[in-house]
């Protein structure tokens, strides 16, 4: 892993107009990116057209569009992770899925539950049930998108929302319990 602050120049540098500083940058966060999407990508149905690759290519390219003042490693994975669920949602919708069919993109709330794909719930579902977390508890909603999404640390949670890792632990235990109980009544 490169050093986060070399990658925090070169988002500076980047965001002052130095177009040299986008070259450096993807080859740096390119191996974050696509760990990233092949986690998300696991979970895919046979017949799914969205590639890990093409997934870090859209997200990066989103990125490169946006006029976001950078402000550290942790803020761009942080806003990267949002972009990567955003076209994942964006996908899903577009395929036009049956509730118990068609074409989903399994997530996981647990590292333990990869292994047991016919309990993981699709992207639709997981975005639906973090709009309601989101409209109950805005910041619980926030640290289950950086962890799952983002696959950030708690240590990188806390730093991107300013509260320690404690909190970071503790808030995410909450959240996933309370999506996981969500999910199984099946009322999103």
């Amino acid at each position: 892993m490169p050093d986060k602050t070399a990658i925090t120049q070169i988002l500076v540098a980047w965001r002052a107009g130095d177009d040299h500083a986008l070259g450096e940058l993807m080859p740096l966060v390119h191996d974050s990116l696509r760990q990233l999407a092949r986690k998300y990508m696991r979970g895919e149905n046979a017949g799914h057209t969205l590639q890990a690759t093409a997934l870090v290519n859209e997200a990066f390219l989103k990125l490169c569009d946006s006029s976001i003042s950078w402000q550290n490693r942790s803020h761009f994975l942080a806003i990267a992770a949002r972009s990567m669920r955003q076209i994942l949602v964006d996908h899903a919708r577009s395929k036009h899925r049956d509730k118990r069919g068609g074409y989903q993109i399994q997530v996981t709330l647990y590292e333990e539950a990869i292994a047991d794909k016919a309990n993981e719930p699709d992207v639709l579902d997981m975005e639906m049930a973090l709009a309601k977390l989101e409209q109950m508890d805005e910041r619980k909603a926030r640290i289950i998108e950086l962890n799952i999404f983002g696959g950030m640390t708690y240590d990188e949670i806390g730093e991107v929302l300013q509260i320690s890792p404690a909190t970071v632990d503790r808030e995410l235990r909450f959240s996933r319990a309370w999506l996981q109980k969500e999910l199984d009544a099946g009322q999103v």
